[in-house]
């Protein structure tokens, strides 16, 4: 012990060497998970195969078990219209109609749809030949910047097929009733489809024309 009798430390290098003990024990064990975690190989991604007409068109495609039928659309069909907006269902730019009901295709996987029909705002309508809703959004200048408008279409063609069908909505005063196109009725299923320019009224227009000429 009488090697150690002339040592003398303060407080403050006391902590600091001990501070340096314990960063130099821990690192190597860090920097070693790591290389181990970098050196990995990382699996094959899953894959499965899928089948379904968008457009009319008959597809079969082999995809990640984990790409959405937005990406699908729009990386391996190349049908951009079809917009990502906030990739997480909250915004409706990216709605598309499979078998007659509109979904956010942003939140569902491709491989889930095996055998559906697809039709997203290219299937509705060509310059040549506009969809009576694409036609009243000009009319009634229904969009501004336009990203959000190839799912605004979309879903306001849903919407009028739902009120058709007798589907009630959060505005709809008597349940058992059949509704009627009314601008609340249209403001309320309209609600997950977001205009970030605030064409609202414009668009409320262009359905209400729509409806009344029973597109």
């Amino acid at each position: 012990m009488d090697e150690f009798s002339d040592i003398k430390l303060s407080r403050r290098e006391l902590l600091i060497a001990g501070a340096i003990t314990v960063t130099a024990a821990s690192v190597p064990g860090t920097a070693g998970a790591a290389n181990m975690a970098a050196s990995a190989p990382s699996a094959a991604p899953v894959t499965g195969r899928v089948a379904f007409q968008v457009n009319g068109k008959s597809h079969t495609l082999d995809v990640d078990t984990r790409t959405t039928l937005l990406d699908v659309l729009r990386e391996n069909l190349h049908l951009t219209g079809t917009k990502k907006g906030c990739d997480h269902g909250q915004c409706g730019a990216c709605t598309v109609i499979v078998d007659g009901r509109r979904i956010n295709s942003c939140l569902t996987l491709a491989v889930m749809h095996e055998g559906a029909k697809v039709t997203t705002i290219e299937g509705l309508g060509s310059k040549d030949k506009l969809h009576p809703m694409q036609a009243a959004f000009i009319k009634h200048d229904g969009y501004q910047c336009g990203y959000c408008t190839p799912g605004q279409i979309c879903s306001a063609v849903s919407v009028l097929d739902e009120i058709r069908q007798g589907i009630p909505s959060h505005a709809s005063a008597d349940l058992m009733a059949r509704p009627q196109v009314t601008a609340d009725e249209i403001r309320e299923r309209m609600s997950g489809n977001i205009c970030r320019c605030g064409a609202y009224s414009n668009i409320l227009d262009a359905i209400t024309d729509v409806a009344g000429s029973k597109a």
